[in-house]
């Protein structure tokens, strides 16, 4: 134990000296050697806490400003991926809507010159292929993964972690990339004037959400089941699901099984780095054995160490692999509830664009169909439990299958 009384911590401090790494750093930033109580000011200046006789000054505030706007971040990061995640794909949605009001009112202020500049960056960002979110993409998981090296793997190799447990994020990264290039250069299921006679028997008409003998004016190709025209591909795509911009590609028939993959294991490596560098904070911790102390706050009284004070000077001890932290649990969060989503819809033989239009008839995928004489509801008459659902997704029917079932 790092964190004793006066006479440990004397004996400790002529041995300490032949540490090195990460147990110098614990043993520099959290032993007080006494166990006077501990001020606010010891997280500002030299790494080691003082005693209770010094003067408190301003760090008190400075390090919970770092903590609540830290904290405040994440809180609107998270709120932000939330919304985006329940409001995209939809055309009228109350996002659509802030963002066309907000629009609006700016143009109002802003120069002609420089809104057609803006509005040509937005077209070229969210309505064109472009590899600006592939890029962004790969540099944030560069950065990502070059704190965990450069730290994180280093401090916890110091102490003893299993290898494996280190190499397993690593391992995750490697098939995540797999994916991720597999599905960013497949071919997601393209319509042709080629293939689309072919494709349209594949699957059923519905006649709620898909109806026979529609012709895409821009394709000039008949519209299979299931199939979507793509405003940024410009093409049709069976069994589309939706356009990702972070792989630059659309969804469909044939890249939909490796897409699920993607986000598994971007979700798992995410998780992976999260734990992993959240067992090394926590192991800190322990081997200071901080948390049987106490501080004085700005007014002078005594409290004992609380979650709030450890989670504060763990920041200002280790800022970048806190901040590292708290990114890859809230992008765990996000992933792991659209992971979720994706998994349903498979399961239920289901797609993102079939889901978003089945909600504007009111009804529930599993209903029975209404006579004629009232309104349509919608019924999924893809789906055909949920093992044979779940391997469609990796591995597509095709004509031959579907004339061999009837």
């Amino acid at each position: 134990m790092l964190w004793d009384d006066g006479n440990s911590a004397a004996a400790a401090g002529g041995s300490h000296g032949n540490e090195s790494g990460i147990r110098r750093v614990i043993w520099a930033t959290f032993s007080p050697g006494t166990t006077s109580p501990l001020t606010w000011d010891s997280i500002i200046g030299p790494r080691r806490f003082r005693r209770a006789a010094a003067a408190p000054g301003p760090a008190h505030g400075l390090g919970m400003d770092f903590l609540t706007l830290f904290l405040v971040y994440l809180s609107l990061v998270l709120a932000l991926a939330a919304l985006l995640c329940l409001c995209s794909g939809r055309r009228e949605s109350f996002l659509t809507r802030s963002i066309d009001r907000a629009s609006q009112a700016l143009s109002l202020v802003i120069p002609t010159p420089l809104q057609r500049v803006t509005h040509k960056a937005v077209h070229r960002l969210f309505h064109t292929r472009s590899c600006l979110f592939m890029v962004l993409h790969v540099a944030l998981q560069a950065a990502v993964f070059g704190e965990y090296t450069w730290e994180v793997f280093v401090y916890c190799w110091e102490l003893q972690f299993h290898l494996l447990l280190l190499l397993l994020p690593y391992l995750l990264l490697a098939g995540n990339l797999g994916c991720f290039l597999l599905c960013s250069r497949a071919n997601p299921g393209t319509v042709t004037k080629s293939n689309a006679a072919s494709l349209v028997k594949v699957y059923a008409y519905d006649g709620v959400l898909f109806q026979r003998g529609l012709v895409c004016p821009t394709c000039t190709v008949e519209k299979p089941a299931r199939s979507k025209h793509c405003s940024v591909c410009r093409t049709c795509v069976h069994r589309f699901d939706h356009h990702c911009v972070w792989v630059n590609n659309c969804i469909g028939a044939s890249n939909a099984g490796v897409f699920l993959l993607y986000l598994l294991s971007l979700t798992a490596t995410a998780g992976a780095l999260a734990a992993v560098t959240a067992a090394f904070l926590i192991h800190v911790l322990l081997l200071s054995d901080i948390m049987h102390g106490t501080y004085l706050d700005a007014q002078g009284q005594e409290h004992p160490v609380e979650i709030a004070f450890l989670v504060q000077h763990l920041f200002l001890t280790f800022p970048r692999i806190v901040f590292m932290l708290g990114f890859v649990i809230l992008l765990t969060l996000v992933l792991g509830g659209y992971c979720s989503f994706s998994l349903y819809l498979a399961l239920t033989n289901q797609t993102t664009n079939e889901w978003y239009k089945s909600r504007r008839f009111g009804g529930s995928p599993h209903l029975p169909s209404q006579p004629q004489d009232r309104p349509l509801i919608y019924k999924n008459i893809y789906s055909k439990g949920i093992w044979r659902n779940l391997k469609e997704i990796f591995n597509p029917p095709t004509v031959l299958e579907r004339k061999k079932k009837t």
